[in-house]
């Protein structure tokens, strides 16, 4: 899988060099690139932005340095991945489609990834157009009923979780299958050894007797039955499309 992400502060996006993300780069799983939205501006100022037409409070991010970053991403990427492949291109916005562990799987079969961190008060909207009007798929996507100063800690979290399906980036497999949302629900609870525990006030905590069992029909049964619960409990707005339950409050 091929990701460029474009920003204005690429040095944000240093944390990808870390943990399973950085180890799917260095074996060649992952080729990640990160370019720096100021290279493609003409200005002296290297200029991003200005003020928003019709007035209003901030600033709003220029078409022209964003058309030309597409152009040259795109001829460079094309020219590894194939003339004819076009990017998904991800802008992570507010008023985007929420992101979910679906969207996530879903990314992970694409060839190619391009990121645009927006900030301010957003990107100029005919950089939508353009890239509509040129053949690429644009998507938007929300993290959450919230807003960031930018789109880079959002390029954080979806590069992380997107990558991490791509296989050979998880060791082991079989533990993306149990996940919280993997299958709808809400992940069981988890243990380890000890199984008796005596905490920092002197309480007594004890695993589930049946994790040690060695019956592993049982215990599967157990694990489905905690994440039932759990959801209910948590996550009861998840029910209704994990399992035909009603959601309740």
């Amino acid at each position: 899988m091929r990701i460029d992400v474009i920003t204005i502060f690429p040095e944000y996006l240093s944390p990808l060099e870390l943990s399973l993300i950085g180890k799917a780069r260095r074996e060649g799983l992952v080729d990640l690139h990160v370019h720096d939205l100021r290279q493609w501006t003409l200005d002296r100022h290297r200029t991003v932005d200005d003020t928003p037409l019709g007035g209003g409070a901030g600033m709003v991010m220029k078409p022209e340095p964003w058309a030309a970053a597409f152009s040259a991403v795109r001829e460079a990427g094309q020219a590894v991945v194939g003339g004819d492949t076009e990017p998904l291109i991800i802008f992570p916005n507010p008023a985007g489609a929420p992101f979910a562990q679906s969207t996530a799987q879903e990314w992970s079969q694409c060839e190619w990834l391009v990121f645009a961190c927006g900030r301010y008060e957003g990107i100029d909207e005919r950089v939508y157009q353009h890239l509509s009007d040129i053949g690429c798929e644009v998507a938007l996507a929300s993290l959450g009923d919230y807003v960031l100063n930018g789109g880079e800690v959002a390029v954080l979290a979806i590069t992380e979780a997107v990558v991490r399906l791509v296989p050979g980036v998880v060791g082991n497999a079989e533990s993306l299958v149990e996940e919280s949302h993997s299958d709808g629900l809400l992940e069981y609870p988890l243990y380890t050894r000890p199984a008796r525990w005596t905490d920092p006030a002197g309480v007594l905590r004890e695993a589930p007797p049946i994790l040690l069992s060695g019956d592993h029909g049982r215990i599967a049964t157990w694990r489905q039955e905690q994440s039932l619960a759990r959801t209910r409990q948590r996550r009861p707005d998840l029910l209704a499309p994990a399992d035909g339950d009603t959601a309740v409050s």
